[in-house]
This record gives structure tokens, C-alpha cells and sequence, in this order.
């Protein structure tokens, strides 16, 4: 017998999921010093579940699959950027969002991939826990073991609310991170030209 499932924002929850991180909420609110009984908090919890299940969908998505599932033969050997991808995701540390952009490029060898599956693998791992170093790698990965092309490069530019909101609490930090392969990394004009193109304003 398959679980109940809840439908909400043309997304569906399972209701034993969505009841089980409910309870934990309602500890935590009453943990912190409020009352989960007062009106404006009755239905915090399933909101704050069914949020949480919604920013980590991630974990029940195959980047790999996404990709395949739109791969085209073609002789094209010049460099695909799409840029400005907008990325929100959650760090693992103490759960508090980071969002900024992906920059994303690689160079085909015979096959390309259809343009919205690059910012689709970019949200599959995106919505999950994570830290910017793992995103920016996996993200990688998965385009190369789906089009084994000559190279990758991903950029990420992230704020982290972790240290905007807490801890240092430095507003205008902005964080930085690369992973490349093939010619982005081997060949410095690669290199060099996708750097100009993600930093070239629109």
C-alpha cells in the first residue's frame, strides 16, 4: 500500500514525512520559548515540513538521468555558457540558506545536452543540504558522466546567510568557488575566454 500523500503548490508530500518533521518543529518552537498552540504558530509546523521537503527535493532527483534524457549527436566543438543561473540552496551546517549564480560551460565532443537541462542539474543538487566546494563539483561531475565532453567549468557565486545573518555577520561577503576539467584547465585562452564571458554585464 503505497503512503498518503499530501498536494500542495503542485507538489505532493508524504503526509507520514510531513507529520514526523512537524512534531520535531513543534519541539523546537517550544524548545526556543514560544508557544506552538498560539494562532499565528497552529500551522507552522506542516508549513516549515512541507518547506523543508520542498527545498530538498533534490535528494530524490538523477541529475545524470535529467541530462540523458536530452542528448543530441553533433559535430559542434566550441564552448556552451549558460550564465546567470539562479541558485538557492540550504548550507548543511546550520541549515540556513546561500543563494547567488552558476556559471556553467563545456566544450562537446560529439554529443550537446538541451539548454534547460544545465540549470535543471544545477537544482538537483542545489536542493539539497550542502556546502558551495560540494555543489560546485557535482555539478561537474554529472555533466561530464552524461556527455563525456571534452571539458567542464562551473562557477559558483554564492551569499551565505550563515555568515551574513550570524556568526561574522559580514553583509557583503560574496563566495567564490570553481571546479573545471579539460581545456578549462589545461589551456589558459580556454580559460581566459570562459572567465571574460561570465564576468561581460549584460
Amino acid at each position: 500500500m503505497k503512503p498518503e500523500r499530501l498536494f500542495s503548490e503542485s507538489h505532493t508530500y508524504d503526509v507520514t514525512t510531513v507529520e514526523r518533521i512537524a512534531r520535531n518543529v513543534s519541539s523546537t518552537l517550544a524548545a526556543l520559548g514560544e508557544d506552538p498552540s498560539r494562532e499565528g504558530l497552529l500551522k507552522t509546523p506542516e508549513r516549515v515540513a512541507k518547506a523543508q521537503l520542498f527545498l530538498t527535493q533534490g535528494y530524490g532527483q538523477d541529475a545524470v538521468q535529467i541530462l540523458r534524457s536530452a542528448v543530441f549527436e553533433e559535430s559542434y566543438d566550441e564552448m556552451i555558457l549558460v550564465k546567470d543561473i539562479e541558485l538557492y540552496s540550504m548550507c548543511e551546517h546550520h541549515m540556513v540558506p546561500f543563494f547567488g549564480k552558476a556559471h556553467v560551460a563545456y566544450i562537446p565532443d560529439g554529443h550537446i545536452v538541451g539548454l534547460s537541462k544545465i540549470p535543471r542539474v544545477v537544482d538537483v543538487y542545489a536542493r539539497r543540504l550542502q556546502v558551495q566546494e560540494r555543489l560546485t563539483m557535482q555539478i561537474r561531475t554529472a555533466i561530464e558522466e552524461a556527455l563525456r565532453p571534452q571539458g567542464v567549468a562551473v562557477v559558483i557565486e554564492a551569499t551565505h546567510l550563515c555568515m551574513v545573518m550570524r556568526g561574522v555577520q559580514k553583509q557583503r561577503s560574496v563566495t567564490t568557488t570553481s571546479s573545471m576539467s579539460g581545456p578549462f584547465l589545461n589551456n589558459t585562452h580556454t580559460r581566459a575566454e570562459f572567465m571574460r564571458l561570465i564576468s561581460t554585464s549584460d
